[in-house]
């Protein structure tokens, strides 16, 4: 990519399209995700001062689109723990720890995933920005799990492309409160909240579609184990979801999920220092286009013990 202004015309086949859609459709060589990206930061030009990627584009309008060249990334590599589940030319799964973050920012400018990678993986791309290099897809700080890393330009847009077609097939275990049947399935769209800024919410003004749903089910006494599969992926999109129907996250403090007060039976839950939920399967084409891939990430040891905790409980129980 260059720094070089590319001007594009409306042909009239996509009068009416959006502004987006319509960029990406002439530019196959960038992500959806990527220009509007592009268009946020104020990289493309045309009629009208406030260009959105929702914009109607008319025929024989012009736009200007400038494609920043890649940069270097920036963040120092760090020698820190990051389990590489698969790993070659064109990207990496890792195994997320949880408590980590995943790229600098705010109050994060060391101990990422991003640092860790630099110090890995010598030839990340730099299309996701310099302080994101390669990143694809992320996960929470209090998740863990597998995650995927490209490592050149050309597979980062080809799996971006994936994410946004829905084409990769993501699969979590959390344990909520209450009970919940499988087959259940959410579909709130999910925005800023407009009181609490670091959170997202079912009730924001300004939302993205999101769909989850549960796939597996297990209940206990007070809780229930699941398998939570997601079409989208929008931020803390599975935490809020499950707590927009009362069925907060276990041990996820900002959307509902401690209970101070539990029964013996659920005295286990108490050891818990973050969310129970765990990114546990990760499916999607390779960049190249060669072959389908799965991983997956056995729950750790933190959530492994809480339920072997449930598990022993509920087997006691049901022996009398």
């Amino acid at each position: 990519m260059t720094d070089t202004p590319r001007e594009l015309v409306v042909d009239p086949d996509y009068d009416g399209t959006r502004l987006d859609a319509f960029l990406t459709s002439l530019l196959p060589e960038l992500s959806r995700s990527h220009i509007q990206r592009l268009i946020k930061e104020g990289h493309v030009r045309g009629p009208g001062k406030a260009l959105r990627s929702s914009t109607a584009v008319r025929a024989g309008q012009a736009y200007t689109i400038d494609v920043p060249a890649p940069t270097a990334a920036t963040p120092e590599p760090e020698e820190l723990p990051l389990p590489i589940l698969y790993e070659d030319r064109d990207l990496v799964v890792l195994d997320k720890p949880a408590g980590m973050v995943v790229h600098p920012g705010a109050g994060h400018l060391t101990g990422t995933v991003v640092n860790a990678l630099l110090h890995h993986v010598k030839d990340l791309s730099g299309i996701g920005g310099e302080l994101r290099p390669g990143i694809v897809h992320r996960l929470d700080r209090g998740t863990s799990g597998v995650m995927l890393v490209a490592k050149n330009d050309t597979a980062h847009q080809e799996l971006s492309r994936q994410f946004a077609d829905r084409e990769v097939e993501k699969e979590y275990i959390a344990l909520v409160w209450g009970v919940v049947q499988p087959g259940r399935r959410i579909e709130e769209p999910i925005g800023r909240d407009p009181v609490q800024r670091q959170k997202m919410s079912t009730r924001a003004r300004r939302a993205r579609n999101a769909a989850t749903r549960v796939t597996w089910a297990r209940h206990f006494q007070g809780v229930s184990l699941l398998k939570v599969a997601i079409a989208t992926g929008r931020t803390h999109q599975i935490r809020v979801h499950l707590s927009a129907i009362g069925h907060p996250v276990v041990g996820d403090a900002m959307y509902g999920g401690v209970h101070r007060r539990v029964g013996n039976d659920l005295r286990a839950v108490q050891r818990l220092e973050r969310p129970f939920l765990h990114a546990a399967r990760l499916a999607f084409t390779h960049p190249t286009g060669e072959r389908r891939m799965e991983f997956e990430s056995p729950l750790p040891e933190d959530l492994q013990t809480v339920l072997d905790a449930l598990i022993a409980i509920d087997e006691k129980d049901a022996g009398h």
